[in-house]
């Protein structure tokens, strides 16, 4: 990578940095990788930009600090956002028309099934 001239590596890595960045914050109500998605898109970005690094490590630091606060609180407010989390989940299905894919493929006739973006 040091061979290539020090202007297109920037814009390579900005563009990339950032692809990998916004793909983690779509990803974080989700369960799975999101944070560590965001943690890896700034990484990328801090090998040529300073303000990422420094965005970097402080929100690493509240991300700790929130993972902390959450395990230390009970089992209600962790069953909280674990509903939330699946809600989230079950309503992007729906508005992406999964429901409504199944309902066709197995000729269930669910009319609610059907994301309101394809009615």
């Amino acid at each position: 990578m040091k061979k290539i001239p020090k202007k297109i590596r920037k814009i390579l890595i900005g563009f990339f940095g950032w692809a990998i960045l916004l793909a983690g914050i779509m990803m974080i109500p989700y369960p799975g990788p999101g944070w560590l998605v965001v943690f890896i898109g700034l990484s990328v970005l801090a090998t040529e930009f300073d303000w990422a690094r420094d965005a970097h490590d402080w929100l690493h630091t509240r991300y700790a600090v929130w993972q902390k606060w959450l395990g230390s609180q009970p089992l209600y407010i962790k069953a909280i956002f674990w509903v939330l989390t699946c809600l989230t989940v079950a309503v992007t299905i729906w508005l992406l028309n999964g429901y409504g894919v199944v309902s066709a493929w197995l000729q269930l006739g669910l009319d609610w099934a059907e994301s309101p973006f394809v009615r």
